[in-house]
């Protein structure tokens, strides 16, 4: 089962490589890998996708993750509210009728068209996972030229502000 487990780290150099390299150690399997800096100077968020096999894999994995020195707090956020994001370029075949057909395709899901050649097309798409897959399918008959795609980068939602039920009292 794919779980997406969110580090905020050290960001210095050498990191990335050790957090992979205890990971392949133990042999979990990394769907994707984001990092990006965060909002405080210095520190780094990063946001794996593994494959976890069984819950004693996965607290495994969060103890050897806790374990690296540059690591500073490690949460398996996949069944928590959480807001969740990857992004896909796609250079797919095409010219004169398929251009307007492709357009048709991808304004569903709300894909932009960023670059035109004389034979093919470059959409960009963001979005959850299953919304991207979703659109590489339909696009695939087009005959995609090339694609790469971001992985997923994900943090927990905001706290929902709490109803207030506001009792008066009085004195008698």
């Amino acid at each position: 089962m794919k779980r997406i487990i969110t580090a905020t780290v050290q960001n210095r150099s050498g990191v990335l490589n050790r957090i992979t390299g205890m990971l392949n150690k133990r042999q979990f399997n990394i769907d994707s890998i984001t990092v990006g800096n965060s909002e405080t100077e210095g520190i780094a968020k990063m946001t794996f996708v593994v494959e976890v096999s069984d819950p004693q894999k996965l607290e495994q994995l969060t103890k050897q993750l806790n374990k690296q020195i540059d690591i500073l707090k490690v949460s398996d956020i996949t069944d928590k509210a959480m807001v969740a994001r990857e992004l896909a370029l796609i250079r797919v075949g095409g010219n004169g009728q398929s251009r307007t057909e492709i357009q048709g395709v991808i304004a569903p899901f709300r894909a932009s068209v960023i670059d035109l050649s004389k034979d093919s097309l470059t959409v960009q798409v963001t979005g959850k996972p299953d919304k991207v897959d979703a659109l590489i399918t339909l696009l695939r008959p087009y005959g995609i030229k090339e694609l790469t795609k971001t992985g997923v980068t994900a943090f927990l939602r905001g706290q929902q502000p709490q109803q207030v039920t506001e009792i008066n009292s009085f004195s008698v």
